[in-house]
């Protein structure tokens, strides 16, 4: 299972790459154990979900890479051990990462069913997204409304 990760990753380090996004080095087991671990908020993306899905791919690739960059080993407790404000950089940050990815590819369903999860899940309804990042979370969405509308 871990070599089929290992390829997926390198897929998803491409389609990271063709929008100048430059992933870190993140190992099968590093993804697996990020993917399988605890979580503050109940997410129910699964590991199986997201290998099945390139845009999911993307989206936890860059969300990894960015908790690397800060330094944080990425382990099963990386989430609910980290500070809340780390965990929503990269959240966000992978999120404009995987719309980015989308509308490169042209794919508008795709970023119209994450624009409408994102609000209900992120905006509208999450007690832990800290109070200085909502304006970063409403703009971000706000951005992908427009390029929706304009495309």
């Amino acid at each position: 299972m871990l070599q089929e990760i290992e390829n997926k990753i390198e897929k998803a380090r491409e389609a990271l790459r063709s929008i100048g996004y430059l992933a870190e080095e993140v190992s099968g087991r590093e993804f697996y154990d990020y993917l399988t671990g605890e979580t503050f908020s109940g997410d129910t993306i699964t590991l199986e979900d997201v290998l099945g899905n390139e845009y999911l791919l993307v989206h936890e690739l860059a969300e990894i890479t960015e908790l690397k960059k800060k330094a944080l080993a990425i382990n099963k407790r990386v989430i609910v051990d980290s500070p809340r404000n780390m965990i929503y950089d990269a959240h966000l940050t992978a999120m404009e990462a995987e719309l980015e990815y989308a509308f490169r590819k042209k794919d508008y369903f795709w970023i119209r069913v994450r624009l409408r999860q994102y609000k209900e899940s992120t905006l509208d309804a999450d007690p832990h997204l800290p109070k200085e990042m909502k304006a970063r979370a409403e703009r971000l969405f706000e951005r992908f409304c427009n390029v929706i509308e304009e495309s």
